[in-house]
């Protein structure tokens, strides 16, 4: 892929991966094709829905079955966010948490 298309690939989704992952997202990319590409980026889950999410539904873990993390989800759902503690570290944690998840989905390609 050409230069111009990754950085308008990294325009669009580079808010959805860790900022410290943009170079090496970035050497990847020119190593593939334009349509698999936007393809697998626009599977990424957005830090500011799951943050949403987790304000209002984290108690009953629905933002850690919307990242796939279902085994948590069950445990915050049976324990009602660890009696809150856990759903505030969440409210703290869960946009890196999710900037993290598309990393790897990412890099699973």
């Amino acid at each position: 892929m050409d230069e111009n298309k990754v950085n308008q690939i990294i325009a669009i989704y580079g808010s959805k991966l860790p900022a410290e992952s943009i170079n090496m997202i970035r050497e990847k990319l020119l190593d593939m094709d334009y349509g698999t590409a936007s393809v697998k980026m626009a599977q990424f889950k957005d830090p500011m829905i799951v943050l949403i999410l987790s304000i209002l539904t984290g108690t009953w873990g629905v933002d850690r079955f919307y990242l796939g993390d279902i085994g948590l989800g069950v445990i915050k759902l049976i324990t009602c966010g660890g009696c809150g503690i856990w759903w505030l570290i969440d409210l703290i944690l869960i946009s890196d948490l999710t900037k993290k998840k598309n990393l790897e989905s990412f890099l699973l390609y």
